[in-house]
């Protein structure tokens, strides 16, 4: 494979609560190390049919008021069609609809080009699956 397209699988543990996950250090860290100072695009993406990716402010409660609005707006409780797994799991199924499972990020000189308070994260509604697989893709000029 050409090193105008690198790729790389995360692990991620996103445990058996709902969660968001900052990957920010992992994309700089993967970009760092395939990047080499090149411009070119960040693609993430969580092969899943219950987890999106999101770019959105982390700690300063951005990540609980997103957990709340979907809590919202995909209610955990018995009118989704999809009825396997825990209670309200049909939601989880429609996340992805609402938080894709995709990011497109620019990189610069190899750098990943984030607003100040931007964060690249795994959003993950899903109690019954603790661990998620995310790849991160790197297509340089």
């Amino acid at each position: 494979m050409s090193d105008a397209f690198t790729t790389r699988v995360l692990n991620v543990a996103s445990g058996s609560s709902e969660t968001i996950v900052d990957l920010t250090r992992d994309c700089e860290t993967f970009l760092s190390e395939t990047a080499a100072g090149r411009d070119g695009l960040l693609n993430v993406f969580v092969p899943h049919a219950t987890a999106g990716i999101a770019i959105i402010e982390t700690g300063a409660g951005s990540d609980d008021d997103l957990l709340a609005a979907l809590h919202t707006l995909l209610p955990a409780d018995d009118r989704w069609q999809h009825r396997h797994g825990s209670p309200g799991h049909g939601r989880d199924h429609v996340l992805p609809a609402v938080v894709p499972p995709h990011a497109t990020l620019p990189v610069l000189s190899g750098r990943l080009e984030l607003g100040t308070w931007q964060s690249v994260c795994l959003v993950d509604t899903n109690r019954d699956n603790p661990n998620r697989q995310v790849r991160l893709s790197f297509l340089g000029g």
